[in-house]
């Protein structure tokens, strides 16, 4: 299942997000969105577990989490 990761903060890292969710379950990928220009993160991400039910989970428990004092909101991607 493709997961969006939205307001993440400018400094949270790919790394930082792939630990968050592997906390849940494995991770198939994540890619931090970055500006083509400037090279620094856009505020989102994506996030690619392939057990549902993990990916579910990671859902549930990090939507609205605070990290790096930003309120993360985490929803299944559209495709």
């Amino acid at each position: 299942m493709k997961l969006l990761v939205r307001n993440l903060s400018r400094t949270t890292t790919e790394d930082e997000i792939r630990e968050l969710f592997t906390a849940y379950g494995s991770v198939e990928e994540c890619t931090l969105v970055l500006d083509q220009e400037t090279g620094k993160s856009k505020g989102f991400a994506f996030v690619v577990m392939p057990n549902l039910k993990e990916a579910y989970a990671a859902l549930g428990e990090l939507h609205e989490k605070r990290v790096a004092k930003n309120r993360i909101r985490v929803k299944v991607a559209q495709n």
